[in-house]
């Protein structure tokens, strides 16, 4: 059993080390449960498990669909990991990869070819007797076989191109690209039967059309049914505006797609507008008009879309990254306390909020390559030491406001609404300023929660927020749940236009309020 190092922590392995494969089983996930479970988490979503070709590290280039990687373990492993998280009350979901394959062919004369103007190039030769796996997927024609990807933002040469040497497979209406997408989804229902996983992150969504992610999603959705398996959950990775991969949800609900009612697509998508917004307002680096318009446009989504507004999923780490030049993790500049309000944002606002691992521990990794932020959880130098600890203050604030929110509706189903503050007590407005204290509210019925953040490393900052005056009479109480001790009254201005109560935060300090017990 490996020790752990309490107080804040670096992840292991230095740049050459992270760029292979460091080590991890998935027997290892499983007797490490309990790390997961303590610390609030309610389901676990692993990078992918396929077989990949041996010079990839990361899950991405996947040979073999129908067998985990030996690397990480068996089958069985994956089927006793997700029985066991089962029995913690954690749900699994697995990482997977729809839009293109593993390195597993090549180009004439084995060079690197790019997208031109949507040519299609000559197949040379499969680099393995024995790969891809199923059979099925031996077949040139299910695969566009137009070079690498120049321009990410580009189409149709984004969704056709190839992800630098990894093959992408066609994805239109064409009856190879059909195929392609039946043998991919008997894939992925086998295992579902197989290891009775609980959901799907599907990789690189933006890259696919609206139509095959749709068939896909209905119908992994209509087979975990057929296994009683009614709340299969199905997101995507989708880095691009709002108004693009609100085409791709809608199980409940239609969506108009040239002139096609799409009615069982996703249920959510990685919020990726709000994780590049909410890091630097947390830092107090960033002005949090962006922010504040990012809730406003989730809460009216929230509003108009039901279970788009509960399960947008949120995050403020992740192991790409995208948009940086220098890859860096939330924690590389940030002090314990904004880790910690970074997570309490993310717990208290609306969406289902994601941890990246390691995140937990105050990991700082930083580079010019993914693999920086991609550190191991554990000695890679045969020392019996690993991050796996529980009393570390990150690890245990994040437990601690996990549990608030596990046992509070109103922070997972709340309306939510940005507070305005004011010096005086009668000109209230939205913060502007990098340091500020932030606050909004959830409501749901007749209980609202305040929360509050003074984004100032070194100021105290003193406000009067508001409140809602319909829920909150002149007199009555909020008490501190979370942050601080004791209770504010609820405070009128002379005409009792404006109800607030006063708040006198420390710096970077992250506090919860309500006005019933929880």
């Amino acid at each position: 059993m490996p020790t752990t190092v309490p107080g804040r922590q670096k992840g292991y392995g230095n740049a050459e080390q992270l760029q292979n494969r460091c080590g991890g089983t998935l027997k290892g996930i499983t007797r490490h449960l309990d790390y997961i479970r303590d610390l609030g988490c309610t389901a676990l979503w692993l990078s992918p498990v396929f077989e990949n070709n041996d010079t990839c590290y990361h899950g991405y280039a996947i040979e073999n669909y129908l067998n985990v990687d030996p690397r990480f373990g068996s089958k069985q492993d994956l089927a006793e990991l997700v029985e066991t998280a089962h029995e913690f009350g954690i749900k699994v979901f697995l990482d997977i990869v729809l839009h293109h394959s593993g390195d597993n062919w090549s180009y004439p004369g084995d060079f690197d070819y790019y997208y031109y103007q949507g040519a299609v190039f000559p197949f040379c030769e499969w680099r393995s007797d024995k790969f891809p796996v199923p059979v099925e997927l031996r077949n040139p024609e299910l695969y566009w076989r137009k070079g690498r990807i120049r321009n990410f933002d580009a189409y149709p040469e984004t969704r056709e191109g190839d992800f630098g040497g990894l093959k992408s497979f066609k994805n239109d209406a064409s009856p190879e690209a059909l195929l392609a997408q039946q043998i991919l989804t008997q894939i992925h229902c086998y295992w579902i039967r197989e290891t009775d996983v609980d959901g799907f992150r599907i990789d690189a969504v933006k890259h696919m059309g609206e139509e095959m992610v749709s068939q896909f999603c209905s119908h992994v959705r209509e087979y975990a049914y057929l296994l009683g398996k009614k709340d299969f959950f199905l997101f995507g990775e989708f880095v691009g505006p709002e108004e693009m991969y609100n085409r791709y949800i809608g199980p409940k609900t239609s969506v108009m797609v040239e002139d096609k009612a799409i009615y069982f697509g996703l249920n959510s998508v990685l919020d990726f507008p709000l994780y590049h917004i909410l890091a630097d307002v947390v830092r107090g680096i960033s002005r949090p008009q962006r922010l504040i318009e990012r809730y406003e446009s989730l809460r009216k989504n929230a509003m108009s879309r039901g279970e788009f507004g509960e399960f947008l999923v949120t995050f403020i780490d992740n192991h790409d990254q995208v948009g940086q030049t220098l890859k860096k993790r939330f924690g590389h500049e940030a002090s314990e306390e904004q880790i910690i309000a970074g997570i309490g944002f993310l717990l208290c606002a609306l969406g289902t909020p994601c941890i990246y691992y390691g995140t937990e521990q105050g990991f700082d990794g930083a580079g010019l390559g993914d693999f920086n932020i991609r550190e191991s959880m554990f000695s890679l130098e045969g020392r019996p030491v690993s991050a796996l600890s529980k009393s570390g203050r990150i690890y245990q604030q994040i437990a601690a406001l996990a549990k608030i929110r596990m046992n509070s509706p109103v922070l997972k189903f709340g309306r939510m609404y940005m507070r305005k503050q004011s010096m005086d007590g009668e000109n209230f407005s939205l913060p502007t300023f990098e340091k500020c204290l932030l606050a909004f509210s959830r409501v749901l019925y007749d209980h609202e929660v305040v929360i509050a953040y003074n984004s100032s490393l070194t100021e105290e900052d003193q406000e009067y927020v508001r409140v809602d005056p319909s829920l909150n009479p002149q007199g009555s109480v909020f008490t501190f749940i979370y942050g601080q001790s004791g209770s504010v009254n609820v405070l009128t201005n002379e005409e009792g236009s404006q109800h607030f109560i006063k708040l006198r935060l420390a710096p970077a300090q992250f506090v919860i309020l309500s006005n019933k017990p929880m």
